[in-house]
């Protein structure tokens, strides 16, 4: 089978090519940009295009199928080129569907927390020799590729993202999995851009829910009231299991699970962490996973890649980072972080770089979200507020939207570098959230100069 891929260079797609690449299928792709890691994860398996940029000579009639990436515009010359040959064009949640339709389909779904449950799930299910096909969205020690595939697993566990499948199907992706098991985690409004409300956001986990096969399970946390509402009012035939945070202690910044078998040390921390894994803990256990066994796997995950991620950690401060970039996500993470580190003073980066979070109406929600750090301190790039044609954010602006007057706000990476290393850090842990490219910070060296000071 020959496939080509138009914005093979997403997070999602890159990984997508390389598991049909290992399959055996005959695999080209194409993109404008392509930016680490994916650049070298292609060029390791031999995609990376020859030359950047779109061609539609490319195309041929010779290809079986086409899988279209969010990044293509509706005008792609490539697309277009697909459109007039009348190939067959699949969205990446669409090729997904048809691949699995005959497996059982573990479908992750909410505003935050989707990517650690998805991991946890799938590192205990590694630990306990259950192999399962995959997709998730960030890169989980032990695993090469967070896409894989094979024609005799029974189950594969998927990470439920509800923005839109690609640029000529605005369906979001996790309407078209059709889960056996699904579960919510919770439900916060973001990407504005797609959904100009909190109503519609919501909708489409309502819409969610309705996608379950009859007969399925919804696994929701209870905590959240906007999921506890949904599953409760969901007419379906399908079973509904609740669950919440699980029994936990911590001591000395170092949490600890209440189980019958005793105190259980585990590496990853915080309410919304603790949250995930109650959560994953149901979803492991309908695939046949005891809850000993989920338990004594859990002890050795140490969280996915940019989900509180230790990048220094000395025996008296750790510098963290974090894909945190919602307002929920920004308030657990440094929630988090003070409660797990009682005596130590926090340091919070935070990165506005989504559409949603450099809007001007979106960001009065990030009210108190940055209130449990010390030192708060806020980064955005002026040219990507152009580039997306929005509002200019002035500094009286957004330190009245955080309601924070002690808000320190840069535009320019290495005014906040400097800033950054004239503090001092005995004591004092620094989290450093954004779903960008961390301000364009060089990290390794931010991080060598920190343990110095």
């Amino acid at each position: 089978m020959k496939v080509h891929f138009i914005a093979i260079g997403g997070s999602a797609m890159h990984n997508l090519a390389i598991a049909l690449k290992l399959k055996g299928y005959d695999v080209t792709g194409s993109d404008d940009n392509i930016f680490e890691p994916s650049k070298s994860r292609l060029e390791k398996h031999g995609l990376f295009p020859v030359k950047l940029g779109w061609d539609p000579s490319r195309i041929s009639s010779n290809i079986d199928f086409i899988i279209l990436g969010m990044h293509a515009k509706i005008d792609n010359p490539e697309l277009l080129e697909c459109q007039k040959n009348n190939l067959k064009i699949y969205s990446y949640p669409e090729f997904i569907y048809e691949f699995s339709k005959e497996k059982t389909r573990v479908v992750i779904g909410g505003s935050h927390g989707k990517t650690s449950i998805t991991s946890i799930i799938l590192h205990v299910l590694n630990k306990c020799g259950i192999e399962v096909d995959y997709l998730v969205g960030a890169q989980l020690s032990g695993f090469e590729t967070m896409v894989h595939l094979t024609d005799e697993n029974e189950f594969i566990v998927m990470e439920g993202d509800e923005y839109l499948s690609s640029p000529i199907d605005k369906r979001p992706k996790f309407h078209l999995y059709k889960p056996n098991i699904a579960l919510i985690n919770g439900i916060s409004w973001d990407h504005i851009n797609v959904f100009p409300s909190e109503e519609i956001y919501t909708i489409q986990f309502e819409n969610f829910v309705e996608t379950i096969v009859d007969g399925g399970v919804l696994v929701y946390n209870e905590m959240d009231l906007k999921v506890k509402k949904i599953a409760e009012s969901c007419q379906k035939s399908i079973r509904k299991l609740e669950y919440s945070m699980p029994k936990h202690t911590i001591e000395n910044g170092k949490t600890f699970l209440n189980t019958e078998e005793g105190r259980i040390p585990i590496e990853i921390f915080g309410n919304h962490n603790l949250n995930n894994i109650g959560g994953a803990k149901l979803v492991c256990q309908l695939m046949g996973v005891h809850e000993q066994n989920f338990n004594e796997s859990l002890m050795s995950f140490k969280g996915a890649d940019k989900r509180l991620e230790p990048i220094l950690k000395l025996s008296d401060r750790i510098v963290f980072k974090d894909f945190a970039h919602s307002p929920s996500k920004v308030l657990a993470t440094t929630n988090a972080l003070k409660e797990q580190f009682i005596d130590r003073k926090l340091i919070a980066v935070l990165e506005l770089h989504t559409f949603s979070s450099l809007n001007k109406q979106f960001v009065i929600n990030y009210k108190d979200s940055l209130k449990s750090a010390d030192l708060s301190i806020l980064f955005y790039d002026p040219t990507i507020v152009s580039q997306k044609k929005l509002e200019y954010l002035d500094f009286d602006f957004l330190k009245s939207s955080f309601n924070d007057k002690r808000l320190h706000i840069f535009t320019e990476s290495n005014k906040l570098e400097e800033f950054l290393l004239k503090q001092n850090y005995a004591k004092t842990n620094l989290v450093i959230m954004s779903s960008g490219n961390f301000a364009s910070i060089n990290l390794n060296h931010l991080v060598k100069e920190i343990k110095l000071l």
